[in-house]
């Protein structure tokens, strides 16, 4: 179990191929940014890197509210065109790009803000996969994802990590606390979902409220709200699940199918 938290972001999200927007921008601002890449950024765009571009073109590889966006600068510097650039074939050859200079960078981070947050192992530490999940004392649906993971706990396949939080009831917060302080977190969390209920801390040390906290931030970075809300990587890339998954949504969150 670690003991510390980070900010982290939103899952990538798809962009459809489209060209759309054409900003342009007669002032001059900081030489070495291009005044309409500099009107983009004044309206919230950050920009990741750049990119090799065809027909003279420079690619910028940006975001906007969690969004992955491609925009390319003309070779006068005039203009920016804002979407993905399509070949004569319909290759999007904005892909690569964005999640090379975009989510790739972005999984890392949001990836390892969970690994610095407050969890407890459920399985082998040396597990080939691990798969991350916020956690509600008093969530059924978290209990029936606990039960339904059993098959890859036992076979030693998958690791879960409990992110613990406290939103459901009013004595949750003390309950994953609770869980958290245990001299045993492992143990204290497998028993109480089989059926055997915590008995909460009287006293709650601030620096576990802390703790928790950070946990609840957590969860809202990523733009989640229920429990349980599960994290996993495939591919590189990091994707979530809401709720207790249905069995061909399990597989996919494990890995594979049942042992």
């Amino acid at each position: 179990m670690t003991q510390h938290a980070q900010t982290g972001r939103t899952i990538t999200l798809a962009l459809g191929l489209s060209l759309g927007l054409t900003v342009s921008a007669g002032s001059t601002l900081a030489e070495e940014i291009p005044a309409p890449i500099a009107a983009l950024e004044d309206e919230g765009l950050t920009v990741h890197g750049t990119f090799d571009a065809p027909s003279g073109l420079t690619g910028y590889a940006t975001s906007m509210q969690g969004r992955e966006l491609s925009v390319y600068l003309t070779s006068d510097g005039e203009h920016a065109i804002i979407g993905n650039m399509v070949d004569a074939d319909g290759n999007n050859l904005s892909t690569e790009p964005l999640e090379r200079l975009v989510s790739g960078p972005q999984n890392a981070l949001d990836w390892q803000a969970l690994e610095e947050s407050a969890w407890i192992a459920d399985g082998d530490d040396e597990a080939q996969r691990t798969v991350y999940t916020f956690t509600d004392p008093n969530c059924p649906f978290c209990s029936q994802f606990w039960q339904s993971a059993r098959p890859w706990i036992d076979a030693g396949d998958v690791q879960l990590r409990h992110v613990m939080v406290g939103i459901l009831q009013r004595d949750s917060p003390r309950m994953a606390i609770s869980m958290l302080a245990a001299d045993n977190p492992s143990q204290a969390l497998n028993a109480h979902e089989s059926g055997d209920p915590i008995e909460p801390l009287e006293s709650l040390s601030r620096e576990w409220e802390m703790e928790l906290q950070k946990n609840h931030d957590l969860m809202k970075s990523f733009g989640l709200y229920a429990t349980p809300s599960i994290l996993y990587m495939e591919d590189g890339k990091l994707l979530s699940s809401q709720g207790a998954p249905a069995p061909d949504k399990l597989e996919e969150i494990m890995g594979s199918p049942a042992p």
